[in-house]
């Protein structure tokens, strides 16, 4: 039997020779000896006995018997060798009492080199044995800053909690996701039944991966388990008689996971069609089901106030070719379970107006893939639902001219809530129309979310600083709007004197539109990506507001940049942009740079916060959409 074990081995490494000749790849194994000194050989860090992953076992440490197998370690010698006869012995003891003895190896990027039983590593990856023991010694990469390197020393750190070292990721951030989606802190340490229970969840889900396609992508086993997690939670994994049908309802998100480059940003509604109010939602047709559903109540959040605000243009616009229902406060039960009600009750587009909203949103989208679910966020890379949001930094860099030309001399102050995808290109968007016209003033910037509203606007008050942006939206309560946009500090009142304008109901109204005469399903058809809305003042979903205690010539200043901005001859990232870094870019930022923007530009007073420093709330929708600098120390 030995024998003919070994001649069908010798077959799967012709087979892989021959492959890999044909590719143009080294057909036999990589040895280590190659790319890495005798230095670092000898600054080997010793794990001692470790059980690992007989996939990542792909070479050997010197080049002694690299030929002797194939790229697959399969055995390409011939039949009546002295090693033939050892890897019959070896197969031998394999089927009557196992093979037991570690082997020697070294890791490098958690790839391991074997210097002491290439063949038993031979023999057991013949009958496809799934881990071995190894004694491991790990040889780390100089720290170059790319991604590879970068991306491996974050598998380092999350080796060193949860003990685990057979998962892979291919995107930054994917194991400090995947602690946290456990419901671990950053750094808690894994049990050593926890360990076994997502080991084992690990190995079924990874069979029922690979035998519905999965060995196809180029995206990993590991992205395909964490965007399953995203979808159903961990505790689905346990459901082994399920998980396959999970796997195929969502496979265009799992397909998503090869795409460097997962979003297509959409700048601009599809062209409008002529006669198009007639034909939505008529002929008779039973009238179309809407909800809107918000995390709370338009009583005490100016934001969920806008989007019902929204809801209610879009009732008025179709009559009763339309229902419009809205749901408040879904952050107080089961956000799932009120998006499955709302479903239930005949709904057939869903809006969810949050970004704490986004996982239950995505859950229930792939659970009814006849419903059409949009989110209310940005920079989500997601197949399943869309997400739409505004481009309010375009508002901000007008706003932004505005203090500029009346701060003269003194220092300007800027109030934000969570450095979340968009907050941060709207903060220097404003410190560059600040500085476009007034070349000399300092914008000082604190953060709502770190302690509380209250006191970081005291911590501007107390350095003097009077001309302050604050929150995009009014506080609910404060009559006179003077809580938000620019406001003048005077005699202790905050007096408004510029603010942006959301038009939710612009926004809603063209979505609807596009999705009854198809050109949002064509738009679907057409992008194998995820689709993030990011419509501004061209689509007419952003807008900026004056008072008449600014200036008229300001007020000219600001409708002439607004109607260039809406005619794309200015851009507020466009040009020679300084940071506060040193560094200068030049030519105009792309959406995505603009959206992924974790830098400040040079004339702020300020930092964007970490993830400890945040509150609650903060840190709550800063796991959903934060940006790097606000999530680096919540993955270190």
């Amino acid at each position: 039997m030995p024998t003919l074990y070994y001649k069908e081995a010798q077959k799967l490494a012709r087979g892989e020779f021959r492959s890999c000749t044909f590719r143009g790849e080294y057909p036999y194994l990589p040895v280590l000896d190659d790319f890495i000194s005798d230095e670092q050989l000898n600054q080997g860090i010793d794990l001692g006995i470790v059980q690992i992953p007989m996939e990542f076992i792909v070479g050997t440490r010197t080049g002694g018997r690299s030929t002797a197998f194939a790229r697959n370690f399969m055995p390409l010698i011939e039949d009546d060798t002295e090693f033939a006869s050892k890897w019959k012995a070896l197969c031998r003891s394999h089927l009557e009492e196992g093979i037991h003895d570690p082997i020697k190896v070294y890791e490098y990027m958690n790839r391991y080199y074997v210097q002491e039983g290439n063949k038993r590593v031979s023999v057991l990856k013949f009958f496809g044995a799934y881990n071995i023991d190894a004694y491991v010694t790990r040889i780390l990469p100089e720290r170059t800053g790319s991604k590879e390197v970068e991306l491996y020393y974050e598998f380092l750190d999350f080796n060193r909690y949860s003990g685990v070292n057979s998962i892979e990721f291919t995107k930054s951030g994917s194991y400090a996701q995947l602690q946290q989606l456990m419901g671990k802190e950053p750094e808690e340490l894994w049990t050593e039944e926890e360990r076994r229970d997502f080991l084992s969840a690990y190995y079924y889900f990874r069979k029922d991966y690979e035998s519905s396609g999965g060995k196809k992508l180029s995206s990993t086993v590991g992205d395909a388990l964490l965007a399953f997690i995203q979808i159903y939670g961990y505790q689905a994994l346990q459901n082994r008689d399920g998980t396959k049908k999970m796997i195929s309802d969502m496979w265009e998100e799992i397909a998503l996971q090869q795409e460097e480059e997962p979003i297509d940003v959409k700048l601009d509604p599809p062209e409008k069609k002529a006669g198009l109010l007639t034909k939505m939602f008529g002929g008779g047709k039973k009238e179309k089901k809407v909800a809107f559903i918000h995390d709370k109540d338009p009583v005490t959040s100016g934001w969920t106030k806008g989007h019902e605000q929204g809801r209610r243009h879009v009732q008025r616009v179709f009559g009763d070719k339309i229902q419009t229902t809205a749901f408040f406060n879904a952050m107080e039960s089961d956000p799932h379970a009120v998006i499955e009600q709302a479903i239930a009750d005949g709904n057939t587009v869903i809006f969810t107006t949050s970004p704490r909203l986004l996982p239950a949103s995505l859950r229930s989208a792939v659970e009814h893939p006849d419903v059409t679910i949009l989110n209310c966020s940005l920079n989500t890379p997601h197949r399943y639902i869309r997400t739409y949001y505004a481009r309010m930094y375009e508002a901000k860099f007008v706003i932004g001219a505005i203090a500029g030309a009346l701060a003269g001399g003194d220092p300007v102050g800027y109030l934000c809530d969570y450095p979340i995808f968009g907050q941060v290109a709207g903060i220097n968007a404003f410190a560059l129309g600040v500085q476009m016209v007034n070349p000399r003033a300092k914008v000082y910037l604190e953060w709502s979310s770190v302690g509380s509203a209250e006191e970081a606007l005291k911590r501007l008050t107390d350095r003097g600083i009077r001309l302050i942006s604050s929150q995009d939206l009014t506080k609910l309560g404060d009559e006179n709007d003077s809580s938000f946009g620019l406001s003048l500090l005077s005699e202790g009142d905050l007096v408004n004197l510029a603010a942006p304008v959301w038009q939710w109901g612009v926004y809603y109204e063209s979505l609807l539109r596009g999705i009854q005469d198809k050109s949002f399903q064509a738009e679907y058809e057409e992008s194998d990506k995820a689709l993030n809305y990011y419509w501004g003042m061209s689509a007419g979903t952003v807008k900026v507001r004056c008072s008449d205690k600014v200036p008229p010539s300001t007020r000219q200043m600001s409708r002439l940049l607004q109607s260039s901005i809406r005619a794309e001859l200015c851009h507020p990232f466009r040009g020679e942009i300084y940071l506060k870094d040193g560094r200068k870019l030049e030519g105009a930022l792309t959406p995505e740079q603009i959206i992924n923007m974790d830098w400040l530009v040079e004339n702020i007073e300020g930092s964007i916060p970490t993830y400890e420093e945040l509150n609650e709330i903060g840190k709550a929708t800063v796991d959903m959409v934060g940006v790097e600098p606000a999530v680096k120390d919540r993955k270190e």
